[in-house]
């Protein structure tokens, strides 16, 4: 089993979006990508994408940062 999780950080507020779970690696994978397409151009200051299994092990993980200058 593959999870997909999103976590969105803006100032102290950090909110984990609901978890999608996959059978398929490679759904799985293409729905991680996805993710990260949209957390690069967000304005979350701190978007956090991670692929891991049922084991919690880490497959991919990925962040942004969209902090003001």
């Amino acid at each position: 089993m593959f999870i997909l999780q999103e976590i969105q950080t803006n100032g102290s507020q950090t909110a984990l979006l609901p978890a999608a779970t996959y059978t398929d690696p490679n759904e799985a994978e293409s729905n991680y990508h996805a993710r990260l397409a949209a957390a690069a151009i967000s304005s979350v200051e701190v978007h956090t994408v991670m692929l891991h299994d049922e084991h919690g092990n880490v497959i991919e993980k990925k962040f942004y940062e969209h902090l003001a200058e």
